[in-house]
């Protein structure tokens, strides 16, 4: 069953010196409900674009982005935020945690503009992520890998369709890149969410059973180097 569709999505930007640049040219990309995959992108070839525009993040020129059979780019930012905080989550590299918060606090704040905030659920998320004692700790006082979990359930909160996951190892050592991708991987699983994964680490994307070249289908990465 698909869940998201994309056709003939473009996305342009306008350089410091006025001049106009595709990043994004895309014929096609499907993802069908409950599906893994993972992207194999470098840096510069439009990888970040493309998912900010899957996540509503960024409205795309042309074309459609279908996500459960709406067309996000016909919807306003208020709609697209909407779409975002019930139906998406998003792991990013940089993780994006709010320091000033626990841990449980940033993934109940997570919840806030989706269903709403479940404390309960927040730290059943969090416990069953090897967290239970960090639930009220910041994210200047964890680990980074600590902290990737911390992502991880915000990310998966609001029982997602679609969990988006731009980089999410890059700050990781090769051991707590395998716990916390495994964690990730799982939690999909068990809430039935696809998962739609970028990175250009190879021991990464071995683990999925369909993996794509993001240079390969981004036309605007081929030709021009693309941007990040």
């Amino acid at each position: 069953m698909g869940l998201l569709e994309l056709r003939n999505v473009k996305k342009i930007y306008r350089t410091p010196e006025g001049e106009l640049q595709t990043v994004l040219d895309l014929e096609s990309f499907h993802l069908d409900a409950g599906e893994q995959v993972g992207l194999a992108g470098t840096s510069g070839s439009g990888k970040t674009t493309f998912l900010n525009v899957v996540a509503g993040i960024l409205r795309a020129d042309e074309g459609e982005v279908i996500f459960d059979g709406e067309d996000l780019a016909l919807m306003s930012e208020g709609g697209r935020d909407l779409v975002r905080a019930q139906s998406m989550g998003y792991v990013f590299q940089t993780f994006n945690l709010l320091d000033g918060y626990s841990a449980l606090e940033n993934v109940i704040l997570g919840m806030v503009f989706g269903p709403g905030a479940d404390r309960e659920y927040a730290q059943t998320l969090l416990e069953e992520l090897g967290l239970g004692h960090r639930l009220h700790h910041r994210p200047s006082q964890m680990s980074i890998g600590q902290q990737q979990r911390v992502a991880v359930a915000r990310a998966l909160a609001n029982r997602p369709k679609l969990v988006l996951a731009d980089e999410p190892t890059g700050n990781l050592d090769p051991t707590h890149a395998a716990e916390a991708l495994a964690l990730l991987r799982d939690g999909c699983r068990k809430q039935g969410a696809a998962l739609l994964l970028v990175s250009h680490d190879q021991d990464v994307l071995s683990g999925f059973e369909r993996v794509e070249s993001f240079t390969e289908i981004n036309r605007a990465g081929r030709a021009a180097g693309g941007a990040s």
